[in-house]
């Protein structure tokens, strides 16, 4: 039993280190530093945090006028003082309907705002969507395995005091510490990789904290910390709510664009071969992926309600390719019942997008 015990010390040791040393394989040399607030807000909340730290200044100052819940329009002389705030009002005068969440959610997909994630993740301050998958998973597997060891070695403790007379220590009491630390060493670090910001990521963003401490302006406090950072109630009102649709949007896009990836596959599984494509036809034309390729899972401000994209990690659908085999194209719809435009009940808000091939993978969009 000592020998069957000096091997799960060493599976289960030789498993934590290799977690280990695979999650500081990603830490970068040196101190990067955010360029701009609009970095800042990508690292405390994603895309949904650099829209909304847009959609706070161009209300601020009336360039965006709320017309009532949930809607804006522009003000006089309305002009972007920075490409998040370009992306918004483009994205205002593709969607004549107004509704906050729309615009908010075509915004996150402009190349000007996914590009921001190229570019942190090309500095080693956040993580590419599905870099800690492989990682994650080892965790996990590594907890559970040591977690199901502890009681099935109280079996085996049992069999080896009935076969050996000589006092000795409990096999269970041998392999116990060693499956505990296995345990905290795979939750750990299960928990490590799924952030997606890095730690020289958080200590950027820290310093750019530290750096804006004294402007209290609503719009750096939202690029700073999110939507939790905004006191004004009226923009909080119209902003919070926005945020939770665009999630939930997001979700429900999600759902389908997995529900039509399974049909797709049984439907090759059981085709006879005759060649028929999965997208002849109307099938291209019902597919509502997720187009949003950078989001808000792991944000180190825990920001709810910057995100917009519901933790999902990647782009999702047919189409379009991104880089790393992911895709992205397609729309999400409102929820049954709400109106889109003209008061019309149950009609669609589509936001379309094609991938774009500069600076890493990002999403375009049109609505």
């Amino acid at each position: 039993m000592n020998v069957l015990a000096v091997a799960v010390w060493a599976a289960v040791l030789g498993s934590s280190l290799g977690l280990l040393l695979g999650l500081r394989r990603g830490r970068v040399s040196g101190t990067p530093e955010v360029h701009d607030l609009g970095e800042a807000a990508f690292l405390a909340g994603g895309p949904g945090a650099v829209v909304d730290a847009a959609l706070v200044a161009l209300l601020s100052d009336g360039r965006l006028v709320a017309g009532g819940p949930g809607i804006v329009h522009e003000g006089r002389r309305a002009s972007g003082a920075d490409p998040a705030q370009r992306a918004v009002l483009a994205a205002l005068r593709a969607a004549p309907s107004g509704w906050l969440y729309q615009v908010r959610y075509a915004a996150m997909l402009d190349p000007a705002v996914q590009e921001t994630g190229d570019a942190l993740a090309a500095r080693g301050m956040i993580a590419p969507p599905g870099a800690g998958r492989g990682l994650r998973r080892w965790g996990l597997v590594q907890t559970v395995v040591c977690a199901a060891l502890i009681p099935v070695s109280l079996p085996v403790t049992f069999v080896a005091m009935a076969l050996t007379r000589e006092p000795q220590v409990p096999f269970v009491l041998k392999v116990l510490p060693v499956l505990a630390g296995g345990i905290v060493a795979g939750a750990m670090g299960a928990r490590r990789a799924r952030r997606r910001v890095t730690r020289a990521g958080r200590a950027a963003l820290n310093r750019a904290r530290a750096r804006y401490a004294a402007d209290q302006s609503p719009a750096v406090r939202t690029a700073l910390f999110g939507l939790r950072g905004l006191r004004d109630p009226g923009l909080r009102a119209q902003l919070v709510p926005a945020a939770r649709a665009t999630r939930l949007a997001a979700a429900q896009a999600r759902g389908r664009a997995s529900a039509v990836r399974s049909s797709h596959a049984s439907h090759s599984s059981h085709s006879s071969g005759s060649g028929a494509d999965f997208d002849s036809g109307s099938g291209s034309s019902s597919v509502d992926p997720v187009p949003v390729l950078w989001c808000a899972a792991g944000d180190p401000g825990g920001s709810s309600g910057s995100g917009g994209c519901g933790g999902g990690s990647g782009c999702g659908g047919s189409g379009s390719s991104c880089s790393g085999g992911s895709s992205c194209a397609g729309s999400s719809s409102c929820s049954s019942g709400s109106s889109c435009s003209g008061g019309s009940s149950g009609s669609s808000c589509s936001s379309g997008s094609s991938c774009s091939s500069s600076s890493g993978s990002s999403c375009s969009s049109s609505t």
